[in-house]
């Protein structure tokens, strides 16, 4: 640290040396340097340099699917004939299990198929033959994938569930070719 102090004090020449060497490494490391300014301009006798530093790009992850989600004063609204003795605990991990289902669903209908292997790539054209006209283009889910990512049990308490996300419109049912897809509104 002195001995760099030292050094400009033995002119402007240094000066302009060690500028120019910050702005080659912005230049050539850019995002590596953590420089609290805008822009950086360096004035020599003959040349004046403007330097910009380039703005991050955010890589946000894509949205795979929608998510369903339940607030309390949805809950609330049920009648109590739907909710039963059901809490707003035991609905919501019911659907942290539908959205984990369904972002599974998903996550593997977006790779490229070459890069599955024999059981995904099963996986892969059944998601594809349960889709309808009806279905095109909406994210939804049946039972099959339920149990086979969330690993839930089908059974009254979880088509309850489900009847309460219909009367709150975040899912809607399609009913079809020997299926029952639940779509997420």
């Amino acid at each position: 640290m002195e001995q760099s102090v030292l050094s400009l004090r033995h002119g402007p020449e240094s000066l302009v040396q060690v500028v120019r060497a910050v702005l080659h490494t912005a230049v050539v490391f850019p995002g590596k340097q953590d420089i609290g300014m805008t822009g950086l301009t360096v004035k020599c006798e003959e040349e004046t340099k403007s330097v910009e530093p380039k703005p991050e790009k955010k890589h946000k992850e894509p949205r795979l699917a929608k998510e369903v989600s339940l607030t309390v004063e949805d809950f609330e609204s049920v009648p109590s004939y739907l909710r039963g003795r059901l809490t707003y605990d035991q609905i919501n991990a019911v659907i942290q299990g539908i959205n984990k289902a369904v972002l599974g669903k998903y996550k593997i209908l977006h790779q490229p198929l070459k890069s599955m292997n024999f059981a995904v790539r099963k996986l892969y054209h059944r998601f594809l033959e349960e889709e309808t006209k009806d279905t095109k283009g909406e994210f939804f889910f049946v039972e099959a994938d339920i149990e086979h990512f969330a690993r839930l049990k089908m059974d009254r308490r979880f088509h309850s569930i489900l009847s309460i996300l219909r009367h709150c419109r975040k899912v809607r049912e399609v009913r079809g070719s020997r299926l029952v897809r639940y779509v997420i509104c």
